[in-house]
């Protein structure tokens, strides 16, 4: 899979603390063991002038007092805390200051936010994800992203999971669906 320049974008989702860093308070050693290959894959990126975006999974404190159903915290307890060590982006990864943060608040990184307005408006179709959790914020956000006509192509080896069976499911599911599934050798910039 060749991503252009002109046309392609790495999506990099949710590499932050609070997933990736033993002390995170949602720490899954799959996601920590993502970190090298999507670090990897981003220095790539940036020596052959393709675009990166890194999502953020960010919550305020108080996001789902008024929640009717939808209730992260529910699900998983508080984590990535708004202006918290935990939302902050792992500090193995190289963000230049013409990559593109998109702040989110639910697992879809195209819901509520600027991001599909931000690849429209530079012409992006290609979009190679890597980051984690493979079975929540990455396949939602892939999966969005297929809805909206770019092209979803999962980096196997640059994504992290709680459980290899869930990432197994998502990889799969996405291939089958919506997507497609590579391996990082075969990435080229």
């Amino acid at each position: 899979m060749h991503a252009d320049s002109d046309s392609a974008a790495l999506v990099v989702v949710d590499m932050q603390n609070g997933f990736c860093h033993p002390e995170g308070s949602l720490y899954a050693p799959g996601s920590e063991d993502a970190v090298e290959p999507v670090s990897d894959l981003v220095d790539r990126a940036h020596d052959a002038g393709v675009r990166v975006v890194f999502t953020r999974d960010v919550h305020p404190p108080e996001q789902f007092e008024d929640a009717h159903y939808y209730d992260e915290f529910e699900q998983w307890g508080e984590h990535v805390l708004e202006d918290s060590w935990d939302a902050e982006l792992v500090d193995e990864l190289d963000v230049h200051e013409d990559d593109h943060v998109v702040e989110k608040h639910t697992y879809d990184a195209f819901h509520d936010t600027e991001l599909d307005g931000w690849l429209s408006a530079r012409g992006i179709d290609d979009l190679v994800f890597c980051g984690t959790l493979a079975n929540v914020c990455v396949l939602h956000t892939a999966g969005s992203a297929g809805l909206r006509d770019y092209r979803p192509v999962l980096v196997e080896d640059a994504i992290g999971a709680i459980e290899d069976d869930h990432k197994t499911y998502a990889l799969e599911h996405a291939d089958w669906l919506f997507g497609e599934v590579v391996d990082s050798s075969d990435v080229t910039f």
